[in-house]
């Protein structure tokens, strides 16, 4: 268990990529175990090549900000993913949104890591024009709607399937 200690958040770089995919299969890890007919663990290259291009990319479309530790542990990342608006021959309205993705280590989970990321993205997202922040999570996954929850994410519709093999 990690003990007490200060949080600085921060855009990540690409400096940054062997922590993003650290917690990105730590994540993984977590799914799986939820429901390993949905979930898989991605190949670690395609991992460093998605953040790598993506902290690369000069456009500043998405962000991803991280979380360290005074020691400078990288211990938590949060994404935030734009999400274009409906075409004109749809009936949504625009408006700026995006979703976020929330990550923190199992050791460091329980020490409001999560909650200083998930304020910061949202800062980075008004900042930037966005009005409109959602999280899909899988139903079971309770902790991860239970954090959403307490900050202040609440039920925004209904995602129905079905597999037609």
């Amino acid at each position: 268990m990690m003990q007490e200690t200060r949080l600085r958040v921060r855009p990540a770089s690409l400096a940054d990529v062997p922590s993003l995919v650290e917690l990105r299969l730590a994540n993984a890890e977590a799914h799986l175990a939820l429901d390993a007919g949905t979930y898989r663990i991605p190949q670690r290259e395609a991992v460093v090549r998605h953040f790598a291009v993506m902290l690369a990319d000069q456009a500043d479309r998405d962000g991803v900000l991280v979380a360290e530790t005074d020691d400078g542990r990288v211990v938590g990342m949060v994404e935030v993913l734009l999400q274009s608006d409906p075409p004109e021959h749809q009936i949504l309205c625009p408006q700026p949104s995006a979703q976020v993705h929330t990550v923190v280590l199992p050791d460091a989970r329980g020490l409001g890591v999560g909650s200083v990321l998930l304020q910061a993205a949202e800062r980075w997202a008004t900042s930037r024009g966005i009005s409109y922040l959602s999280a899909g999570i899988y139903h079971r996954n309770v902790d991860a709607v239970r954090f959403y929850s307490r900050h202040g994410y609440t039920d925004a519709g209904l995602s129905l399937g079905k597999s037609v093999d």
